[in-house]
């Protein structure tokens, strides 16, 4: 079974000794994934933009796996501050409104203060979805 690494370009990749995301057999497990736009290596202050980024990052990511959003079957959510989790819900429906994978949310302490979330997820490469 072939097993492809997927990079962000991040230097916390090459110095924690990570993948942005991982395809092992039929699936795609993606590494929690902040708001950072790695284009500018720049990170909003406002959690809606954080997680509109995340998506954005999560979905080139995707791609470059052969997958896609809509293949995603299981979303972890850590947010920094508990009470960020509402105000993100439309964009949480704006890419899984219909895709309805299985989810957890947690309450955590993330690496830089900066982040206020991190998404984690699993989806199905798309020929097998």
């Amino acid at each position: 079974m072939s097993r492809k690494l997927i990079s962000s370009g991040s230097d916390f990749e090459s110095k924690i000794g990570y993948s942005r995301a991982v395809v092992q057999g039929d699936y795609v497990f993606m590494s929690g994934t902040t708001g950072y736009d790695y284009d500018t290596m720049t990170i909003s202050d406002d959690v809606v933009e954080q997680a509109s980024q995340c998506f954005k990052n999560i979905e080139k990511a995707l791609h470059e796996a052969g997958s896609k959003i809509s293949n995603i079957v299981r979303v972890t959510y850590v947010f920094a501050d508990k009470n960020d989790f509402e105000p993100c819900w439309p964009v949480l429906q704006q890419y899984l409104g219909s895709v309805r994978p299985a989810i957890m949310m947690i309450e955590a302490g993330l690496l830089d203060e900066k982040m206020k979330l991190e998404i984690e997820v699993t989806a199905v490469l798309e020929n097998n979805s």
